[in-house]
């Protein structure tokens, strides 16, 4: 594949993927190469790379001979997610935390001060997602940090039709436990702060599993 197909490629693969985080493509939907084709202008090679890409990503299932479709979980695939979750990212935060600064640790009290006075899902999902990130983001652990991210990513479906769900019931309690981690890393005491964000988890995951109408 030539430099500028690959741009192509990755171009219209960036695009798929925040069609299906933002939920406009939700899971279960097919993907037509044809149709994306003639919708973004280009061929079918730089799309059906691109769908390879997001493929790699776990956003989208690819079947010989069938298709694309968005990725859909169930309930046990969308708990051993969240099991994984509890396992590494509290791995994650422990290659970043001590690289933390002052300024870091006060743009995550920002960050909890907006979601708190936010309303709106699409808000709270993208602070949320910022906030977690921007506990990790003085890692040196590419691959885990990857393998997370890919967690993150397969699981938004879900999280976005939970959060609409039980928003309103929830919000004090994951404010509660951000503000409990943002005070064990001001603190420096990083064996706290893995706890936390663990239990910060593992809740969410329990929460998930008294919802099964979110899968359906």
């Amino acid at each position: 594949m030539s430099e500028g197909a690959g741009v192509a490629s990755q171009r219209i693969a960036d695009q798929l993927r925040e069609r299906i985080l933002t939920g406009q493509l939700a899971p279960g939907t097919r993907i037509i190469q044809d149709e994306l084709a003639e919708e973004l202008r280009t061929s079918r090679l730089p799309v059906r790379e691109a769908l390879r890409i997001v493929a790699s990503q776990g956003l989208i299932t690819l079947r010989a001979n069938q298709g694309a479709w968005v990725t859909r979980m169930d309930m046990r695939e969308c708990d051993l997610t969240y099991r994984m979750r509890e396992r590494l990212e509290p791995m994650l935060l422990t290659e970043s935390a001590p690289h933390l600064t002052d300024d870091d640790i006060d743009e995550l009290s920002e960050l909890q001060d907006r979601i708190e006075r936010g309303t709106e899902v699409e808000e709270f999902l993208v602070l949320d997602r910022r906030l977690h990130w921007t506990v990790y983001r003085h890692h040196n652990a590419e691959e885990l940090a990857s393998i997370c991210a890919r967690l993150w990513d397969t699981t938004q479906h879900y999280r976005r039709a939970f959060t609409r769900l039980t928003g309103s019931q929830r919000g004090w309690i994951i404010g509660a436990e951000h503000r409990l981690l943002i005070q064990a890393l001001r603190d420096r005491d990083h064996v706290s702060a893995e706890q936390v964000l663990e239990l910060h988890i593992r809740r969410t995951r329990v929460e998930l599993s008294r919802h099964p109408e979110v899968f359906g």
